[in-house]
């Protein structure tokens, strides 16, 4: 479910943020409004409030989470491609005659993409801590399938005093979890930050 998330989230940032840096002008000053809209509320109660209304199962919370992760990274992602539109290279492709969607894809997707791979290699880690969080709350994934949230809440609460390890080897996969992924995606930045090569 967090690699579904991060799939879909990731689509999205890359369409919204370089439609938007690439374009520029009202059209990038209409989107990021609205970005700037949905970054307003905090994100926890956002997907709370979602979640409420269209109720817990395994695609709802893939496709929420993605589309929350999508359209929060975005901005990353229209920075990047902003900076990279004003390259001679993406110049020179323009002047020799190549359209709107070669020049993105081209010349400006394969220069974003390594930002993308970082983004979402750190994002999982959120993901996978929002999904546990809703599923703690009553609504992330329903009981049949197994989360780590799940495990730390319902029944399991009346027995924890009893039986601790209940409570700890969930929080411990967790928190493994989190920290492997977020070490991954630090480890991918260094490998692919053209200016760190050579450090």
């Amino acid at each position: 479910m967090g690699f579904g998330a991060i799939a879909i989230g990731s689509v999205l940032a890359t369409l919204i943020g370089m439609v938007s840096g690439y374009l520029g002008g009202r059209f990038d000053l209409l989107v990021q409004r609205g970005v700037d809209a949905w970054m307003a509320f905090p994100p926890l109660l956002l997907l709370l409030s979602i979640m409420s209304l269209l109720g817990p199962s395994v695609w709802n919370i893939t496709i929420v989470l993605g589309v929350a992760f999508g359209i929060q990274n975005s901005r990353v992602v229209r920075g990047v491609a902003m900076l990279v539109k004003e390259h001679t290279f993406v110049e020179s492709a323009r002047a020799l005659g190549a359209g709107h969607v070669r020049t993105t894809l081209t010349h400006i997707l394969p220069n974003v993409m390594p930002t993308i791979i970082v983004v979402a290699t750190t994002g999982l880690s959120t993901v996978i801590l929002t999904e546990a969080s809703l599923s703690f709350l009553g609504l992330g994934v329903p009981p049949p399938y197994p989360t780590w949230g799940g495990m730390l809440s319902l029944a399991g609460l009346d027995h924890m005093y009893r039986a601790p390890w209940l409570a700890i080897w969930p929080a411990v996969a967790l928190s493994l979890a989190v920290f492997g992924f977020n070490m991954l995606g630090d480890a991918l930045r260094d490998l692919l930050d053209p200016r760190l090569k050579g450090g």
